[in-house]
């Protein structure tokens, strides 16, 4: 028999003698690695009024002790979920209430604090499922990645995608070699679905009492509040959000990733509509391009050349399509191009099909070789696959655990790419740097963009019409594009917000 400290037992005995129903899980014995499945992880909600909601109604087979939210009002459906959880704003007195009693947190508020929230807890030893995307920039990730790894806690990035059939058998097709050697991917997607191109409020509004306005700025910019920026569209900014690539490339690129064993790219080139220093374009156009990669399965893994189209923008359509046929589905999609032919997914790489059509009638399946996710072939928005399979990496020992498929030592490379195309994209604009970004990933940094380099950004984009006669006022700042670049990859955090230690 395991050992058990007298302390440890001590600490159990003051739990049963005073009545407590919340115990930690390390009292239950995970610690020691023989947590039997059905011990109910307590887990904490962070950012509980949106997305978190449904990730927590995934996770009620578990006991839901503390819920986190900055507007009491937005997560108020959310409080009365869950009446016997307690209540908090800040997440660090959270921590310092109730760390003892939390196994596990969820995490979904908005991106530009992910990282704060997620880094800390897992100091404490805490098992982490942050939404998507990961993280707010480059280093965040590659710190979430490396922090996961010395905790040795579970870990989950919020792209549900990732444990459904179809992202695994899209592998299984490229890595058979069905289409040959996969040497370019178009991806896109029909966000953004909120407002961007903005500029900033100049008007002062008073703050709701039900909200916590310096919480939700966390380690960002301070700025007086306006309702544009919170319950909902932060996506639509860029300190708080990442616009269309960070919202939805973590679904739509994921299968990609996974499929073509990719990790960091050498280069990217970014291409938008008009933006400006304070809110993502309207539309843009990102390339990446991935170095050679050793052979996976029967195929080759060849320089590839992967593209990605939002805001109504959408990559040439197949020859292989006829007239009448849908290129994706109505949100988004992926095309996979090789030597010997093409695949066509929808939205989440939903329903792969080989092109043309006509190609699926004599089509034999290749045999399954990664292993499915427990309720994985259902309706991604009527199953709780991705959480449950979290709260089964939580349960199993570190020594002897199955990580969940999105887990960080996956999903922070990823994510790192995705945030490093936000970049090029703020680097480009109208006036910025037109030219194919080199891209080092092991040392986060663009290594041709010179100390001299300079980027305008639009400040101000007015439009009046007087007498008939159009006026504009289109005003731009100078900006040293490596001092920037080197602040978009690592975030400076203020107002007392900090990050961990880089391990």
């Amino acid at each position: 028999m395991t050992n058990i400290s007298r302390r440890t037992f001590l600490k159990t005995g003051v739990f049963a003698a005073a009545g407590l129903t919340i115990v930690p899980g390390h009292v239950l014995g995970r610690n020691f690695g023989f947590t039997a499945p059905s011990d109910k992880l307590n887990i904490a909600g962070i950012g509980v009024g949106g997305m978190g909601r449904r990730n927590l109604a995934n996770m009620n087979t578990e006991n839901i002790v503390a819920l986190c939210d900055i507007d009491w009002q937005y997560a108020g459906k959310t409080f009365n979920d869950y009446p016997n959880a307690r209540k908090f704003k800040d997440w660090r007195v959270m921590f310092d209430e109730m760390g003892d009693s939390i196994d596990a947190v969820m995490v979904a508020t908005p991106d530009h604090t992910h990282a704060g929230v997620t880094a800390h807890a897992m100091t404490l030893g805490k098992h982490c499922y942050t939404q998507k995307p990961l993280t707010h920039s480059v280093y965040e990730s590659r710190l979430l990645t490396r922090l996961a790894k010395k905790y040795k806690v579970a870990t989950q990035m919020g792209n549900q995608g990732n444990s459904f059939d179809w992202c695994r058998q899209i592998a299984e097709w490229i890595q058979s070699g069905i289409i040959g050697d996969v040497y370019e991917v178009h991806c896109w997607t029909d966000r953004p679905i909120w407002p961007q191109g903005l500029q900033e409020p100049k008007t002062a509004v008073k703050c709701p009492k039900t909200l916590d306005w310096d919480l939700f700025i966390g380690p960002a910019r301070k700025r007086p509040y306006n309702p544009v920026y919170t319950p909902w569209n932060w996506r639509g900014w860029w300190d708080f959000g990442t616009g269309a690539l960070g919202d939805m490339a973590c679904h739509i690129m994921d299968p990609l990733y996974w499929a073509l064993d990719l990790k960091y790219p050498t280069s990217v080139i970014g291409s938008s509509t008009l933006s400006n220093l304070y809110s993502p374009p309207h539309a843009q156009v990102v390339t990446y391009t991935f170095p050679a990669r050793p052979p996976k399965g029967n195929v080759k893994m060849p320089e590839v050349k992967v593209y990605w189209y939002d805001g109504g923008l959408v990559p040439p359509r197949p020859e292989e399509l006829k007239d009448g046929e849908m290129m994706g589905d109505e949100n988004g999609g992926i095309i996979f191009i090789g030597t010997k032919g093409k695949i066509m997914t929808g939205c989440y790489g939903m329903n792969p099909t080989l092109l043309p059509f006509s190609a699926m009638e004599n089509f034999n399946q290749p045999k399954p070789t990664i292993p499915r996710i427990k309720g994985g072939n259902g309706d991604i928005w009527n199953t709780n696959a991705h959480e449950q399979d979290w709260i089964r990496a939580c349960k199993e020992s570190a020594a002897n655990r199955t990580e969940a498929s999105s887990n960080f030592q996956f999903s922070g490379p990823f994510n790192e790419m995705v945030v490093m195309g936000v970049l090029a994209v703020r680097l480009s604009g109208l006036y910025g740097l037109h030219r194919e970004l080199q891209w080092d990933g092991e040392n986060m940094r663009f290594t041709n963009i010179s100390p001299n380099d300079k980027i305008k950004i639009v400040t101000t984009d007015d439009f009046k019409v007087i007498d008939g006669d159009p006026r504009f006022d289109r005003r731009y700042a100078d900006f040293n594009a490596a001092e920037m670049a080197a602040e978009w990859i690592k975030h400076t955090y203020e107002n007392g917000f900090s990050l961990p230690d880089m391990p």
